[in-house]
């Protein structure tokens, strides 16, 4: 079995890989302040709640982009599952070119996504991350990552709206009863998802524009619920980047079970 584990500002998710089939995923709040140990006890009792035991797991797969939590989140497999995990950094295999100007600016997410994409929809793709920030990335058909859009994520922008006035509350993201709001609370909610609505179409308007071509449009991240709303959105893969952590381990096999990205086994 394989352990994907897909580190993000917010949430952790990990999943259970066996042979090609997602068998199970499981969500984490993001801990800086939690040691390797404290992760691995988690670990091991959430493997024990679906009987599955440490010996099962015989590769992990991770990337993140909460850098101090790569060395915790090593140190947990290596401790607990006696496995150095493959990482998706510079020099890993991908099958992706990335077209940009300074590719190792690139999130590892964003580089995974853009494997899952590619691999499940063989055209042009733009993945929508809906999570602590909202991104767009586009691959080509032929498979290259040619750019994408970063916008405030849903969250920031509701807490922005709480920070940074003087009466506005903190409120839950939720989908209003009606656009127009009959208080302050749901006058709030109706801006940030409407206005998120019509932020996400727009964009991939433009960037469709900009492609003189029709693209497959697929929704994953954390706020993913909010896509039923959006018009524009062709297919829903909330499992998007453990996917794309299976593929690339998968092109990375032999490397990773010969040593050759430090693997202590």
């Amino acid at each position: 079995m394989l352990l994907t584990i897909d580190i993000g500002n917010t949430s952790i998710k990990l999943g259970i890989f066996d042979n090609n089939n997602l068998i199970i995923t499981w969500h984490l709040a993001t801990e800086l302040n939690r040691q390797s140990d404290e992760y691995g006890m988690l670990l091991l009792s959430l493997l024990r709640n679906k009987d599955i035991s440490s010996c099962d797991i015989d590769g992990v797969v991770l990337c993140s982009v909460v850098p101090p939590l790569v060395t915790t989140f090593q140190k947990t497999s290596q401790k607990y599952l006696g496995i150095s995990p493959l990482t998706i950094e510079a020099g890993i295999k991908t099958g992706v070119r990335i077209c940009v100007e300074n590719p190792r600016e690139l999130g590892p997410d964003r580089v995974v996504n853009a494997v899952a994409a590619h691999s499940l929809y063989s055209e042009s793709v733009i993945v929508i991350d809906l999570g602590t920030a909202t991104t767009f990335d586009v691959i080509s058909k032929a498979g290259d990552y040619i750019g994408g859009v970063i916008a405030p994520g849903i969250r920031i922008a509701s807490e922005a709206l709480f920070l940074h006035t003087a009466v506005l509350p903190r409120i839950e993201f939720s989908q209003p009863t009606e656009v127009v709001g009959k208080n302050t609370v749901s006058a709030m909610q109706s801006g940030i998802f409407y206005g998120y609505i019509g932020l996400i179409e727009n964009i991939v308007k433009r960037i469709e524009q900009c492609l003189n071509c029709k693209s497959t449009i697929v929704a994953t991240g954390g706020y993913v619920q909010l896509v039923n709303e959006i018009s524009v959105i062709d297919k829903i893969e909330p499992s998007l980047t453990l996917i794309g952590l299976r593929l690339i381990y998968e092109m990375n096999k032999m490397e990773y079970n010969r040593g050759d990205f430090n693997v202590e086994r």
